[in-house]
């Protein structure tokens, strides 16, 4: 589920995610998953986005606040 699948991808994976996030890796699987599966549906809860943002600059990763935002065009293919 996008934008949160390609996120976690580029940032290593839940486990790296979670740690930033300062949440426990579940959470962040969460955000993968349909909200009928009790997820998120893609979405990365706010909350976490300027840790995320600080983590990608200090390290050199390509992610822009645009990243976070859900893709319309992306909705209909999972």
């Amino acid at each position: 589920m996008e934008p949160a699948n390609s996120i976690i991808n580029l940032y290593g994976g839940v486990s790296v995610v979670s740690e930033i996030a300062g949440v426990h890796r579940t959470r962040v699987s969460n955000w993968r998953r349909p909200k009928v599966k009790g997820g998120t549906g893609g979405t990365i809860p706010f909350k976490h986005v300027p840790k995320l943002l600080a983590y990608a600059r200090e390290h050199g990763l390509p992610v822009s606040a645009d990243d976070f935002l859900p893709n319309p065009e992306c909705e209909g293919a999972a």
